[in-house]
């Protein structure tokens, strides 16, 4: 047995943690490097998405066959809406069509949208939103934005639109704050069908959204600043997410009291909510939790240490709330070659 939790709940939890990982690494740039470094991680991030995952869905949410700027409003819709993001979409003709990003802001959740700077927003347009054209082979269409949050506008707003000439890179992401996105009338937006986006597939699309922004920020953050600055950022931001979100997460999993096997039980619901398989055994007064296959991963590497290191903070810093007097201990690592990851958690013993 795991937890008490079901499936359900274990994918909420990894889902819940992973989201607020992603904020916090936006958070930790901006305020202990700079709002630049911030920019950079969204751009490179977004953009590193945009390759893996734009075209490859058009098929799965049905848009082949739509005009360029009514697909890609309806992508930003429907896709945002399977990782449980608000998102409004606003036909207006086959050549523009409008998406507004509501309130609350996902990316930036709670009161993180008061540490976000305005470098952030325009990476994540310059990464993704700018190479919609460039990925459909429409040198004509382009993103005009006309909102932005930290502008104390009305949310993150703008359109797709086929131009009546080709455009210049530098136009490819334009700015219009003066206009005002059309009402959002639900009866009119694209539905997902049901048939083939069942409820079990929808809440392992939640989960696969939060976790591919993880993914890829510890990739580039190894590319943009190496190992040791991606051990720092990276492990401040998993041990502090970890200890803020471990008793949330924890009540997701009916994890209760602060025994070891109460932790390793948690960590194994958690690895079990990436889909990778865990054992879990008692080993004398001590527990080991091993974890086989490392999905959040999985199709990427070789990786640096540091993606590990800073990964394995998150579940260091839920152990230090859970019960501080108790020790993680990593015995083998498939970043290194080994068999599986396997923790033993045991008693602090004393000097």
């Amino acid at each position: 047995m795991l937890d008490t939790s079901t499936k359900k709940d274990r994918y909420e939890a990894v889902a819940t943690l992973y989201h607020a990982y992603f904020t916090g690494l936006l958070l930790t740039l901006a305020s202990r490097k700079s709002h630049t470094a911030a920019g950079d991680l969204s751009f490179h991030v977004f953009r590193r998405q945009h390759h893996e995952k734009f075209l490859s869905s058009f098929e799965k949410l049905g848009l082949s066959n739509l005009p360029d700027a009514v697909a890609c409003a309806q992508y930003h819709y429907l896709s945002n809406g399977v990782g449980g993001v608000p998102v409004e979409y606003m036909y207006e003709s086959d050549e523009k069509a409008w998406v507004h990003f509501c309130h609350p802001r996902w990316i930036y959740d709670g009161a993180a949208i008061c540490g976000v700077p305005l470098e952030v927003n325009h990476g994540y347009l310059k990464g993704w939103y700018a190479q919609n054209g460039v990925s459909l082979k429409n040198s004509r269409l382009g993103f005009a934005c006309t909102s932005q949050d930290m502008d104390g506008q009305y949310g993150m707003a703008g359109y797709f639109k086929v131009f009546d000439h080709d455009l210049t890179p530098e136009e490819r992401l334009q700015f219009a704050p003066g206009e005002i996105a059309p009402p959002f009338d639900p009866s009119a937006a694209p539905t997902l069908d049901t048939s083939t986006w069942p409820e079990e597939r929808l809440q392992k699309a939640n989960r696969n959204y939060s976790m591919e922004y993880v993914k890829n920020s510890l990739i580039v953050l190894g590319d943009l600043y190496g190992p040791m600055e991606t051990t720092a950022f990276g492990g401040i931001t998993a041990q502090l997410i970890g200890k803020q979100f471990y008793r949330q997460t924890a009540d997701t999993l009916g994890i209760t009291g602060d025994s070891i096997e109460g932790f390793a039980r948690y960590l194994a619901g958690m690895i079990d909510g990436h889909d990778d398989e865990v054992e879990m055994a008692r080993d004398g007064d001590a527990f080991i939790v091993r974890q086989k296959g490392w999905r959040l991963m999985r199709g990427t590497g070789p990786h640096p240490a540091s993606v590990f290191d800073s990964w394995n903070q998150l579940w260091q810093g839920a152990l230090a709330v859970h019960n501080r007097y108790l020790v993680l201990e990593v015995l083998q690592r498939q970043d290194y070659g080994d068999d599986c990851f396997e923790w033993r958690i045991r008693e602090r013993k004393s000097a």
